[in-house]
């Protein structure tokens, strides 16, 4: 007999496959001797009471053989010598996955990347960081796999109707991803990991005949009779394919730009905009498991201070706000336990932070964009540029933001309580932002509407999560690349560009995704309907 079953376990029982089997045999009133074994379909932390609990979905096997369960990868022809290709612009989740599917379909896919691949665009990185040094080519944003090799790899989404999301996560457990992605509610694989798992998908699609061309930045598309006929890359290459998928990326603004030249229609779409939040991890731990922090006394100086033993078997707490202020809706995204904050600029002139975490989550901070939505009303002073209004307005408070860092990518900050208080920080709280802070007055760089959103909202956020609101939490601006402020159209039935016979839209930079699950399963989705 085999059944499925769900457990609410202490975390030091759930990490313990003996006891998991006591608790099984005790739900279905059998002898311990009699389950032969289970598989862990689901797991997820309850934290809602003061003990927190890890729930467990099994499927056990009772008085007959455990069956392992094999992991089948997914097989790709070759497609060397198709008669058809497609060129996909862009590869990060959306133009990677659309690959792979246009491979089952026997369709060769051409990938053109504007930025590096993984291994030269750590060193890109490195100095940004280190130097303060942009590659406006190669950064957090562009370069193989997208802006989410770099940041973080959380792969949660709540986009269970647009594609398979198991496929997505077998896919990537496929090329190197934990196999533990495809059983947590809010899997993540970390920056750490991605990079190797970016590379082997990459190798996969090159060894099926598939084309991979790094430093391919697009800068003209050349139509006839209301198809691309083909497109031009910067070093003047050409080309020509029977199909092209757009999937740039939230950041490609000369894409957006260069369409609008070239009056093929784009739109003007919602967006958000504020800051990226601190707090010590411990202060977030304390916070969500309701854990009393312990007070430790420096031998020889009388000094003291607080710490928290969180539970070995809990992962670094997470949290997920939501406010409705007089102007608009706060909210937190992309909330990274463990983490670290990154300089996502990619214009020179400009400051853009994001945040990621290593896969163990354990670096002592905690920090999450906590951002105000930016509507077509918002943006009257910037109405006379049309449907690229949002661009112009990101544009403004990202260049705001790197004069009053002072330069470098340092980035201007503010402890929350002082924010709130219209102070100016005489000190800032240690921050992981390796580029460095320096204190100023984020009244002055946001928007009136965005800070005074953001006034309000950290106080009630106080009420909703008890101890969050306080001057140990340090205000980072600015992060403005939420998702993208434009959207280009298509057809909902052949997905197509409504003027452009054979331009597919796709991902988060034609407004059709908001990370890496769901640009996945939209690249997929486009590709599906290339024939």
């Amino acid at each position: 007999m085999q059944q499925t079953l769900q457990l609410k376990l202490l975390p030091e029982e759930a990490a313990s496959e003996e006891t998991i089997r006591e608790y099984a045999a005790k739900a279905i009133g059998r002898s311990i001797q009699a389950i032969s074994g289970f598989h862990l379909l689901r797991r997820s932390v309850d934290a809602r009471s003061k003990q927190p609990h890890i729930i467990l979905t099994i499927h056990v096997f009772v008085e007959e053989p455990y069956q392992e369960r094999a992991f089948k990868p997914l097989n790709f022809p070759d497609v060397s010598r198709a008669e058809k290709k497609v060129v996909i612009i862009g590869a990060g989740p959306a133009g990677l996955f659309a690959a792979f599917k246009l491979m089952e379909k026997g369709i060769r896919p051409i990938l053109l990347e504007r930025g590096k691949d993984v291994r030269s665009r750590r060193r890109d990185l490195a100095s940004l960081n280190k130097e303060g040094v942009l590659n406006p080519e190669s950064n957090y944003c562009f370069g193989e796999g997208g802006a989410g090799t770099y940041s973080d790899g959380k792969l949660y989404t709540r986009s269970n109707k647009r594609g398979d999301i198991q496929r997505i996560l077998h896919l990537l457990v496929q090329f190197g991803a934990e196999e533990n992605i495809l059983i947590d509610t809010h899997p993540h694989i970390g920056t750490n990991k991605l990079p190797l798992i970016i590379q082997a998908m990459r190798q996969q699609i090159t060894d099926c005949g598939g084309l991979f061309l790094f430093e391919k930045k697009v800068v003209d598309f050349i139509l006839q009779n209301n198809r691309v006929k083909h497109v031009v890359t910067s070093d003047g290459d050409i080309f020509d394919a029977d199909a092209f998928i757009l999937a740039t990326g939230h950041s490609a603004r000369d894409i957006f730009f260069l369409l609008h030249q070239k009056k093929i229609l784009i739109e003007a779409k919602p967006f958000a905009l504020g800051v990226r939040v601190e707090h010590p991890q411990y202060l977030i731990d304390r916070i969500q498991y309701h854990v009393p922090p312990t007070k430790i006394i420096q031998k020889g100086t009388g000094d003291s201070r607080e710490i928290l033993s969180r539970s070995p078997y809990l992962p670094p707490a997470s949290y997920s706000l939501v406010q409705q202020v007089d102007h608009a809706g706060v909210f937190s995204f992309c909330m990274c336990p463990g983490g670290i904050i990154a300089p996502a600029s990619t214009a020179p002139d400009e400051l853009v932070v994001n945040g990621w975490s290593p896969s163990k989550r354990n670096n002592p901070y905690a920090n999450s964009g906590i951002v105000v939505s930016v509507e077509e009303k918002d943006l009257s002073a910037f109405r006379k540029h049309g449907p690229l209004a949002g661009i112009y307005f990101q544009q403004s408070v990202e260049r705001k933001a790197f004069q009053y860092g002072g330069g470098k990518f340092v980035a201007p900050a503010q402890r929350m309580a002082d924010f709130v208080a219209g102070k100016t920080s005489s000190s800032l709280p240690s921050c992981s932002y390796v580029p460095g802070v320096h204190s100023a007055s984020l009244q002055q760089v946001l928007p009136s509407f965005i800070s005074n959103s953001l006034r309000q909202a950290f106080p009630l956020f106080g009420e909703k999560m008890k101890g969050y609101f306080t001057n140990e939490a340090v205000l980072v601006a600015t992060e403005s690349r939420t998702s993208s402020p434009v959207r280009v159209p298509r057809d909902p039935h052949s997905l197509q560009h409504p003027q452009i016979n054979n331009l597919y839209p796709c991902g988060e930079g034609a407004g059709y995704a908001g990370g890496i699950v769901s640009a996945a399963m939209d690249g997929e989705r486009v590709a599906d309907k290339i024939d």
